[in-house]
């Protein structure tokens, strides 16, 4: 009988202890090691034996392994399922290399694909990696631009515009070098510390020369030009080089910072302090040179630039009218000050600013205990939906969780991650906002809240806080049930509050059981 075939199995796949034997001095612990490691162990198990020959598993019975309960699927465009994987990188590795090294391997696997069988690429940072960087560098070199124009059109000199404005490219080259030396890869934050930095990095060049220019200005006739020069850089220099190292200490604080947001924020800290440190040593060394070999020939004199006379006859009235009145101008500033406190803690405030990433990623969720059909059912019919839209290029959507439980998610849990098409083959007028709100209304289904958001912005808030949403209330306590009937009140209490999208409270308690209480009085006849 079968019970006598499942009988056999127990009893076989089992470890037992013993007691000790002593030999050659040495005592032995004794022990039965009888579990089950493959499936010849299971085909080789006696059920029985018949005059005298052993009758194994595999004699009546066809051994084979068998499905597991299926916790989670995968499926593209709404068309049907299909087989994702993820790459993970290795801590500190290049993500723009790494992309690229996984890009070449894939087109190596494509040759060896059975027929219909083909690799699609669902997400893809290295889009965004580019953008971000292509957008810093177009904002550093406007930034030097018009730092450039601006010195000219104030120096009229092009020779000495170009002694103030050399510290900028030399500058930037600095913190490159000792970027590269310190293994910082050039990313939205360390691109934006140089970006900080401009401003300050050309302040002691510019006045180092306008004093140059005062000196030659206000010389005799047959002065050394090269003595006034190095004079003026005596008198400031060391002032301009103790200015700008206090700016460039004013960031070390960051670099005491730990956790994300050290790990965030230090490569800005890093490049700005690179920068500033660079622009400083320039100020007392370079420049100075260059001034000599440079600021030649006639220079014009500082009352004849029109545009610091108009700037002059602004600032002089002013100036003026607060050395007349200073109370009454200490007065309004303060008052000015305290205008503003009530707008500045009415200010939202937000650990990371908003980043268009291109890519959204869609996170409903379903009330617990939902079937894999029922899951499937709804992924298939959002995702088919979501494709209808013309800006979208590619849907990627996953329930549950994958074979091995590294992400323990729930069935309840869906997740589609969206690719959409370059902004240049948008319908027009449509922005990331508007595409987002009526994708909401499209796939509003009962049973189902959704939450929409960028996948990188996503991934680190549930690493932060544990929440897919920016905003979420927790609970503690150790009765799982006063905390699911809180997570409701919350749900209902939250779903009133404007500008709210949509609300879910987790169920600690959630899923349906099916229980068998046994009559031990009738299950004994």
């Amino acid at each position: 009988p079968l019970a006598k075939v499942r009988q056999a199995i127990q009893m076989s796949n089992q470890d037992t202890g013993g007691r000790v034997i002593e030999m050659a001095e040495t005592e032995y612990m004794v022990r039965g090691l009888g579990y089950i490691k493959s499936m010849a162990d299971v085909e080789n198990i006696p059920v029985g034996v018949e005059g005298g020959t052993p009758i194994l598993i595999k004699d009546i019975a066809l051994v084979r392994l068998g499905p597991e309960l299926r916790r989670g699927l995968a499926e593209g465009n709404g068309e049907g399922e299909v087989v994702g994987g993820i790459v993970v990188m290795r801590f500190g590795e290049n993500a723009r290399a790494v992309i690229q090294a996984v890009k070449e391997k894939l087109e190596d696997l494509k040759a060896g694909l059975p027929a219909g069988v083909k690799i699609v690429t669902v997400y893809d940072r290295s889009g965004l990696i580019d953008r971000a960087i292509d957008t810093l560098k177009e904002a550093i070199i406007e930034e030097v631009a018009i730092v450039a124009l601006i010195t000219v059109l104030f120096l009229l000199h092009l020779r000495s515009a170009f002694v103030a404005v050399i510290s900028l490219p030399l500058g930037v080259l600095v913190s490159f070098i000792l970027q590269y030396h310190f293994n910082i890869t050039a990313n939205i934050l360390s691109l934006a510390g140089i970006a900080i930095a401009i401003g300050d990095m050309v302040d002691a060049s510019v006045v180092m020369v306008e004093d140059a220019h005062k000196k030659l200005e206000h010389a005799p006739p047959g002065a050394d030009r090269t003595a006034l020069i190095l004079d003026a850089a005596k008198e400031v220099g060391p002032s301009l080089f103790f200015a700008l190292l206090i700016i460039t200490v004013s960031f070390l604080p960051i670099f005491a910072l730990g956790g994300e947001s050290g790990r965030l924020f230090k490569p800005l800290a890093y490049t700005k302090t690179f920068a500033m440190g660079g622009a400083s040593i320039l100020a007392i060394t370079l420049i100075p040179i260059l001034m000599v070999y440079f600021i030649r020939g006639r220079i014009p004199r500082e009352e004849k630039n029109p545009l610091s006379r108009a700037t002059q006859s602004l600032y002089r009235p002013a100036l003026h009218l607060v050395l007349r009145f200073p109370k009454t101008a200490i007065l309004v500033a303060l008052l000015l000050m305290a205008v503003t406190l009530y707008p500045f803690y009415k200010l939202g405030s937000e650990f990371m600013p908003p980043l268009d990433e291109g890519d959204l990623l869609y996170m409903p969720t379903t009330m617990p205990g939902i079937s894999i059909t029922k899951a499937k059912e709804i992924l298939q019919q959002t995702d088919r939906i979501i494709k209808t839209f013309p800006e979208v290029e590619y849907v990627f959507g996953k329930a549950g969780r994958a074979e091995t439980a590294t992400d323990p998610a729930p069935l309840s849990m869906l997740e589609t991650t969206i690719k959409l098409k370059p902004r240049d083959q948008w319908r027009p007028g449509y922005d990331t906002e508007r595409l987002i709100r009526e994708m909401d209304q499209a796939v509003k289904f009962p049973g189902l809240a959704n939450s929409w958001g960028y996948p990188i912005k996503i991934r680190i808030d549930m690493l932060s806080t544990g929440m897919k949403t920016p905003v979420g209330i927790k609970f503690l306590g150790p009765d799982l049930k006063e905390l699911t009937r809180l997570a409701v009140e919350s749900e209902a209490i939250l779903r009133q509050v404007p500008g709210t999208v949509s609300t879910y409270g987790e169920r600690p308690l959630g899923g349906y059981y099916l229980d068998f209480e046994i009559n031990r009085k009738e299950a004994a006849r």
